[in-house]
């Protein structure tokens, strides 16, 4: 009922004249998924955004690294990863390309350690060496609020 409401909304205010294809559409209205806000009651467990926003603008340096490693530049997360509870989207764009939903592993709300990482976490991607030039993330929160961060390779590149 609340998608047929803004849908009326984005029509009065002249938004529905814009198709897929058409030059005043979003670049990524089509590919991004429609996320929903979570409450924000702070757990002590940095589960929320309002928990964990501190965190991530204080380590916003260390959101991504790029490993030269047997041959391949791999792209890590780990950092976001480890704080993904107040997170609802991460969004990796490489090189200007088009930004790309990165996966979220669910948390483990019922455990001590919720934000742990599970072994089969999606952590970095492997690219050819060399060809990371700049990278482009951007984070959503759970009370859907965003941020976001530039890179150029130099200032990721792990020695």
């Amino acid at each position: 009922m609340l998608d047929f409401l803004l849908i009326a909304i984005a029509l009065g205010l002249g938004g529905g004249g814009a198709g897929p294809d058409s030059p005043s559409a979003p670049t990524n209205a089509a590919t991004e998924p429609a996320y929903q806000a979570e409450p924000q009651t702070p757990t002590g467990k940095f589960t929320t955004a309002t928990e964990i926003k501190p965190i991530m603008g204080a380590t916003k340096a260390n959101w991504v690294a790029v490993r030269e490693y047997n041959g391949n530049d791999l792209i890590y997360v780990t950092q976001i990863l480890s704080w993904r509870c107040g997170l609802v989207g991460l969004r990796i764009s490489l090189n200007d390309g088009p930004m790309q939903d990165w996966p979220l592993a669910k948390c483990q709300l019922d455990t001590n350690a919720p934000n742990a990482i599970p072994e089969d976490a999606k952590i970095y991607e492997t690219h050819p060496l060399g060809s990371i030039k700049s990278v482009k993330v951007e984070i959503i929160y759970d009370d859907l609020t965003r941020d976001s961060a530039a890179f150029e390779r130099k200032q990721v590149l792990m020695p």
